[in-house]
């Protein structure tokens, strides 16, 4: 490299940085469009808070030159505008992937960041609903047009979404990535999950079925590589308003706030462990990489058992 492009590489601002991350996360890693977003939004807040910081707009030598104490700072500062922990941490994760590429893109090297630990947080363990609950859930959504006046079709649309997640363990992304030709459904599923990585998926016939009856009276659909779930317009159905949906659900039939989409997956994983179901096979079925992922549901397993022994045991009164 010849020294007039050495000194404009170094010139470069934090933003046509960011913006090349940005290309090498969806071509390179094929990050799914949350990380995308999310490590854009926090190398945004980055940018603004270096700027107040450094008194400038921050260039491949400033950030090359960045102490611990900077870091810090910029947590600090989010901190301060209500992040919680886990956020926290997550924006630190974003930052150090961040700093890895420029390592590889603009030969800097920045060990400041990688002695940075994120903030400490408590393990969250997933919220499942009930077995009633989860039926609850798609029974009200099938009838939802007799309370609510919408069409039928929507109706059904949602009843076959929630009986997917619920009866597949699919996350919410996944199942509205599925195309309209990939239906009907047979014995097995093929999804994209996280990481582009492909894993089969067993269907049940009630969930083929009410994927079926939607396919049947939804006025869209005709080519095999639109979406399988639409909006009521016509255009591919959001997960912000499937959240909705099953928002107005859950008041109607009184239940709390963490019976949302997700909660149905966790509901599926939960629900299998406990009747019996093999972990590893739960592992595949949900399309995690690490089995500690999967683990986390064996806890709730026992945190149940200790409730109810804590509730029973004659000591424990």
């Amino acid at each position: 490299m010849n020294a007039a492009k050495h000194i404009a590489k170094k010139s470069a601002s934090l933003a046509v940085w960011t913006a090349q991350f940005v290309v090498s996360l969806k071509s390179e890693r094929r990050a799914s469009v949350y990380t995308i977003r999310n490590y854009a939004a926090t190398l945004e807040h980055f940018d603004r808070f270096l700027t107040d910081h450094i008194g400038a707009p921050p260039n491949l030598k400033a950030l090359e030159r960045l102490e611990p104490r900077d870091f810090r700072g910029f947590l600090a500062w989010r901190r301060a505008e209500g992040l919680q922990p886990q956020t926290l941490k997550l924006e630190l994760s974003a930052l150090k992937s961040f700093f890895a590429f420029l390592r590889r893109r603009a030969d800097i090297d920045n060990d400041a960041i990688t002695t940075l630990r994120g903030p400490k947080t408590k393990a969250r363990l997933p919220r499942p609903v009930s077995v009633a609950d989860a039926k609850a859930i798609i029974d009200a959504a099938e009838n939802a047009e007799e309370t609510t006046g919408g069409a039928s079709w929507q109706s059904a649309r949602d009843a076959a979404l929630f009986t997917l997640l619920y009866g597949a363990g699919l996350r919410i992304s996944e199942a509205l990535s599925l195309k309209w030709g990939e239906a009907p459904f047979t014995e097995t599923l093929r999804v994209r999950g996280k990481g582009e990585k492909i894993r089969a998926v067993p269907i049940m016939k009630i969930v083929a079925e009410a994927v079926e009856n939607y396919r049947a009276l939804c006025p869209y659909g005709t080519q095999a590589d639109e979406p399988l779930f639409f909006s009521a317009r016509g255009k591919p159905l959001s997960a912000a308003g499937v959240q909705r949906t099953l928002r107005a659900l859950r008041q109607g039939l009184d239940l709390p706030e963490t019976a949302t989409p997700h909660a149905l997956r966790h509901s599926f994983a939960t629900h299998l462990l406990a009747a019996g179901g093999d972990l590893r096979a739960i592992q595949e079925l949900l399309g995690h990489t690490s089995l500690a992922a999967t683990q986390r549901y064996t806890k709730i397993e026992v945190t149940d058992l200790l409730n109810v022994y804590n509730k029973a045991h004659p000591l424990a009164k």
